[in-house]
């Protein structure tokens, strides 16, 4: 850099960004990055047997020592899930509200990281400084407590990040937005607002989440003769309050049923986020002991989720529940894009047990439509608009409406994950380069050692399965001791096809002959040549392409 130019700002997302998951922005000046959230992604239906997806981080490790802070806006897994594996290579302080670091620390503790990692508990309105940066936290509402929106103060200019956001002016637990604080910063000049985008799409305003509450009574009134079983997101706490207060009027007990929201549940009521009256609580094993009528199930897999609890009861896998004629099932929540089809498969299967299923209605978003966009930018009134948080589609949706409110294309700036968008000493800003991103893979206890060739490779099985070839060949002679014998998994049912792998068989034989005449000594060549060559008969006889493996011992 030149002397005379002024150092820029830089603002760079690392993940989040036309996609629902992994959010992640770093925000670099001169020699300082601080980094907004650090969440997962939940695997694409095409990534087998992976458990989550966290963003690449190479940029953060390249400058690692330029890394001063994590601020976590809220604590849900897209915003939250990837610290334990992030901060084992870029350990720096995290920073985060009283619930949102309750449940960080509970991630750290199992990954055995508590202990390694710097953390400070932040309350709104209080302003963190970290070199050139000040970072303030602002209250906002969500469908998680807790929730901040982040006003970061840097020697260029304001940026304001919402954070994922909703205007709830009467919430369940705690208080307001704090709009006030919103249009305090505005006044003063904001250089660019990084603004939710997840319902840009959706018209209006989104509703209190204490409507959900008249709901819930309206269900309890209309069914005083059944159980009742609701599946909910484990962290939306205000949810499970609201639950629980209708369960207490109705005289009935509470069962949490799901180790995600038992978890949460339990980090929520230490920290006094949730209030539960005395005795309202019981174990899954003292169900028994009360008449249906008098009892409610809290649970998890209002997604459809395999795994989890609602999805065991109504495949009737669940150790301890079995679903009921006429119990009454409420899911709370609305189907993320994709996993339409999970829950439509619950949903029936819960019908054929002769269950009452409600999901209409039992449900408000966590997330602003548009009106209460149009009031934050009012607010606030940014230079430049940066829609964060969405698919491709929610970041045009959010174009839009900034169009409506007067930003020419100049002042909207929709990012892709990588982009390097650099505000200069003026506060003018452009997209100046791109820095590495991509999707790291956790399966177990591997993290990125499952790449796309080994997904190439487990789709390859999972289509048309797997053959392999076993020979012993003699060392001293290079002729073939014993075999082939043919092995296969997932290709064709062997009992039904013996004529097949007898042809099979001997095809591979003729051929290992055949190479034998020829003196051919060179394991590689022999393998490849009868992988050619069972290749070509098996495809000619099924138009099948399963995965051959030939296998040499050496006797």
């Amino acid at each position: 850099m030149k002397s005379h130019q002024k150092p820029h700002l830089k603002v760079i997302p690392l993940g989040g960004l036309e996609q629902i998951g992994m959010n992640m922005t770093a925000f670099e000046y001169r020699d300082t990055i601080i980094v907004v959230d650090c969440g997962l992604a939940f695997p694409e239906d095409d990534m087998l047997g992976i458990d989550m997806c966290i963003p690449d981080i190479t940029y953060l490790v390249e400058n690692k020592e330029k890394v001063k802070g994590f601020f976590i806006t809220h604590g849900h897994e897209d915003h939250i899930g990837a610290i334990p594996y992030v901060i084992r290579e870029v350990n720096a302080p995290i920073y985060a509200t009283k619930l949102t670091m309750g449940l960080i620390d509970h991630k750290l503790e199992e990954k055995g990281l508590l202990n390694k990692t710097r953390r400070k508990v932040v309350k709104f309105g209080q302003t963190i400084q970290t070199g050139p940066f000040k970072v303030e936290f602002i209250k906002t509402n969500h469908s998680i407590q807790d929730a901040a929106a982040l006003a970061i103060f840097t020697p260029v200019g304001v940026l304001m990040h919402t954070g994922d956001f909703k205007v709830d002016y009467t919430p369940v637990f705690g208080d307001a937005i704090d709009l006030q604080r919103f249009a305090e910063i505005g006044k003063k000049g904001v250089l660019g607002l990084m603004c939710d985008s997840t319902n840009a799409e959706r018209p209006g305003f989104t509703e209190s989440e204490s409507t959900v509450g008249v709901q819930f009574n309206d269900i309890f009134a209309e069914n005083r003769d059944y159980r009742i079983i609701i599946a909910t997101f484990a962290s939306n706490v205000d949810r499970v309050q609201q639950i629980i207060n209708t369960a207490y009027k109705y005289g009935r007990k509470v069962v949490v049923e799901g180790r995600s929201m038992v978890t949460i549940i339990d980090i929520a009521q230490k920290l006094g986020y949730i209030k539960i009256p005395d005795k309202t609580l019981i174990s899954v094993d003292d169900l028994s002991k009360y008449p249906d009528n008098r009892t409610v199930l809290i649970t998890t897999g209002s997604q459809g989720e395999s795994m989890a609890a609602l999805s065991r009861m109504a495949n009737g896998t669940h150790k301890k529940i079995s679903i009921k004629p006429n119990d009454t099932i409420i899911f709370s929540s609305h189907a993320i894009p994709g996993n339409e089809k999970d829950v439509s498969n619950i949903i029936n299967e819960l019908y054929r047990k002769g269950a009452n299923v409600i999901f209409q209605d039992v449900h408000v978003s966590g997330h602003a439509c548009q009106e209460e966009i149009k009031l934050i930018y009012s607010l606030v009134k940014p230079k430049y608009a940066i829609p964060v948080h969405g698919e491709y589609k929610h970041l045009k949706a959010q174009e839009r409406i900034a169009k409506a409110l007067g930003y020419d294309s100049d002042h909207i700036k929709i990012l892709s994950s990588g982009d390097v968008l650099e505000f200069n000493e003026k506060g003018q800003a452009k997209v100046t380069g791109h820095v590495h991103t991509g999707t790291v893979m956790v399966d177990g206890l591997g993290v990125g050692d499952v790449g796309n060739i080994v997904l190439r490779d487990r789709q390859h099985l999972a289509e048309d399965g797997i053959i392999i070839v076993v020979m012993a060949i003699d060392k001293a002679s290079g002729t073939v001791a014993a075999g082939p014998d043919i092995v296969s998994r997932g290709f064709v049912y062997v009992k039904d096809s013996e004529d097949l792998m007898d042809s099979a068989r001997e095809i591979v034989a003729d051929k290992l002959l055949e190479l034998e005449d020829a003196k051919v000594r060179d394991w590689s060549r022999i393998k490849t040549e009868v992988k050619s060559v069972l290749s070509d008969y098996v495809w000619k006889q099924t138009q099948r392409n399963p995965m051959i493996l030939p296998v040499i011992q050496e006797v």
